[in-house]
């Protein structure tokens, strides 16, 4: 357990804490490009604890400022996209993307107050469907050579979805290899052949059983943690019997997000960021080895759960995440349906708004936890002396660091690190898009 000070450090994300300078220092989704694929593409948003608008200017650049005008402290959500920028609607103050003001036009003209005002801007990049921002100081730092990130745009599919608790609650979810055995156990396993863009549907590699079989009747799992260049690699062992073993190989992507892998083709990488202290939202970045993406499936299958234009899911825990307890008896252990994003968000919301770690007990099965907060406090420490943390890259440094590797399958209980590291690289030589290296 930790104490109240500890865990304040490491879950406090707004402007001035320790975690939030170290969270600024890294590229942090911001929208989804489609949220700005609108007509009038401003768009109000909450980041790390600050108010800020993003936009889409008419040169197609985008923008990401404060949301009150330095001028009379005004709503910028409300302004208008005109002459290079966001103008305000109560006197005409005229702002660029990079928060350069270009017009006061109720000054006189020779007025130089124009020329003094920079409003707090923030640079933007798109990414695979995402828009990531960085709020730091200096030069942002590059981005890894992840796949998610190298895959053509026909590869990839991107979604988000909004939790109603801090944000270190569900990458602890994440990271957490035990829980899918309980918390995702299905009485009934569904046809493989039925759960295209499900996670655990698809049958693992290397023998015909559904991952959900598997979760199911080896719950007791062997769990590695090793130290990366990314941040940390968590390889969960299911002994199914001297010969073989299920090996699943997930990533912990420092600071705030994880790999891991949904179906034989497909891989999710998900940053959880905070709006604030008590509120977030999960990003995914869905990846294909295999055939193009569905992308309207794929939409289709998370609109019937997430409601626009905040992606605010339709089970939360003013329906009770829709739980029956007659399902719970026959079907789903949780009795709140077959979805896991809904099983992982009521984990997650009903540890409280922040969870009190004061009064919980790890166990061996939590080791990675338990690596990710020793990381994590090493990582504000290293920022509050001015030095250079994990995953501030620059662009050589970046370019060397591939994959990272994301398997679920059935292999050799006596090389078991050798199968995964071989069915990793036998996946991208399916791929043409992939490079063959691995992180």
């Amino acid at each position: 357990m930790l104490s109240a000070e500890q865990n304040d450090l490491i879950t406090c994300t707004g402007p001035g804490t320790a975690a939030g300078s170290l969270m600024r220092r890294y590229w942090q989704p911001a929208a989804l490009i489609d949220e700005l694929a609108v007509n009038r593409p401003i768009r109000p948003l909450r980041l790390l604890g600050e108010d800020l608008v993003l936009f889409k200017d008419e040169q197609g650049r985008y923008g990401l400022v404060g949301r009150r005008c330095p001028h009379r402290g005004t709503d910028l959500a409300y302004g208008r996209l005109e002459n290079g920028g966001l103008r305000c609607a109560f006197h005409g103050w005229l702002f660029d993307v990079n928060g350069k003001c270009l017009q006061t036009p109720a000054e006189p003209d020779d007025s130089s107050l124009c020329s003094q005002i920079k409003h707090k801007s923030y640079p933007v990049v798109e990414r695979s469907g995402i828009l990531f921002a960085y709020l730091g100081p200096g030069e942002p730092p590059a981005f890894p050579r992840f796949d998610c990130f190298v895959a053509p745009a026909t590869h990839t599919f991107a979604f988000k979805g909004m939790i109603d608790c801090n944000w270190l609650q569900s990458l602890e979810v994440g990271i957490d290899p035990a829980h899918t055995s309980f918390l995702h156990r299905f009485f009934h396993d569904e046809d493989p052949a039925q759960g295209y863009g499900r996670m655990f549907r698809d049958n693992t590699i290397g023998i015909d059983m559904p991952m959900t079989r598997i979760m199911r009747e080896f719950p007791r799992p062997r769990i590695e943690v090793e130290p990366t260049k990314f941040g940390m690699r968590v390889v969960t062992l299911r002994v199914m019997n001297a010969e073989h073993t299920h090996v699943r190989v997930t990533n912990l992507l420092f600071p705030n997000a994880f790999h891991i892998p949904m179906s034989r083709e497909m891989t999710i990488t998900q940053w959880h960021v905070p709006i604030d202290d008590t509120k977030h939202y999960w990003y995914a970045i869905f990846t294909s080895f295999g055939q193009p993406v569905n992308k309207d499936e794929m939409r289709r299958q998370r609109l019937e759960l997430y409601e626009l234009p905040d992606y605010i899911p339709r089970k939360n825990k003013t329906n009770d995440y829709g739980f029956d307890p007659h399902e719970q008896e026959h079907e789903t252990y949780t009795g709140m349906g077959a979805d896991i994003n809904v099983h992982d968000q009521w984990a997650c919301e009903s540890m409280g708004t922040i969870q009190d770690r004061t009064e919980e007990h790890l166990g061996t099965s939590d080791k990675a936890i338990s690596a990710y907060r020793r990381l994590l406090r090493q990582a504000i420490e290293q920022s509050g002396k001015g030095e250079r943390p994990i995953m501030v890259l620059d662009e050589m440094q970046a370019s060397a660091i591939t994959g990272p590797p994301a398997i679920d399958g059935v292999g050799p209980t006596k090389d078991w690190q050798g199968y995964w590291q071989q069915t990793d690289a036998m996946k991208r030589q399916t791929a043409s898009w992939t490079t063959g290296r691995r992180a």
